[in-house]
């Protein structure tokens, strides 16, 4: 089980929070990517290696590749929703959602057998969905900013450029996963993480 704030949402990690805002174009290019990060061959695997966890040593992180998945579809529920509030609404005050409650749950667990392909259609619908607002925007609409209770101030822009990046992030971690069941394919994948929990730790920190 993860150790500590993985990310979901609630907030900056690793050394994301130092980084350039992008052109808003080329955000959206990475956005819209979205689960095309992910290794094809997750939709090959057994309900077994689904849901088969990784030891410490093994450079995976520690969780299943379903409830790695859980987590991204429910994650991108909630970045999608924030930044949904933030167009309509001034100044609204986000609320917290705890993500290892979820992962402690038996809401991501083997009884379900949620399909990997459920999860990964839920994201890039949402992502989809919400590209499309997103290209819409004014570069001012793209700076209104909502109150996080940890966090402070955080902008769309900063929202999307987060929800962008943690896909990517976890997706690293899903191919070492995949590579460890089914053996090395060579795949690109963006360097980086987010947390103990799903393995994908900053290699700077």
């Amino acid at each position: 089980m993860a150790q500590g704030e993985c990310c979901g949402g609630n907030g900056q990690c690793g050394t994301e929070t130092a980084r350039e805002p992008r052109l808003h174009e080329e955000l959206l290019v990475r956005y819209l990517r979205g689960v095309e990060n992910f290794d094809p061959r997750v939709f090959d695997l057994t309900d077994e290696q689904t849901d088969r966890t990784f030891g410490e040593d093994e450079g995976a992180g520690l969780w299943s590749v379903r409830k790695l998945l859980g987590h991204l579809a429910d994650a991108e529920l909630v970045f999608t929703h924030r930044i949904r509030r933030i167009i309509a609404e001034d100044g609204p005050v986000l609320s917290l959602w705890d993500h290892e409650a979820f992962l402690d749950s038996s809401i991501y667990g083997p009884e379900l057998r949620s399909p990997a392909a459920g999860f990964v259609a839920a994201i890039h619908t949402m992502r989809r969905w919400t590209a499309e607002l997103l290209m819409s925007l004014t570069p001012e609409q793209w700076e209104r900013t909502a109150m996080h209770p940890e966090q402070g101030e955080v902008s769309i822009l900063k929202l999307v450029e987060y929800a962008t990046w943690h896909v990517e992030n976890h997706a690293e971690f899903l191919k070492k996963k995949l590579d460890l069941m089914l053996g090395e394919c060579e795949q690109v994948a963006p360097a980086g993480g987010c947390g103990s929990g799903c393995g994908c730790k900053s290699k700077a920190e």
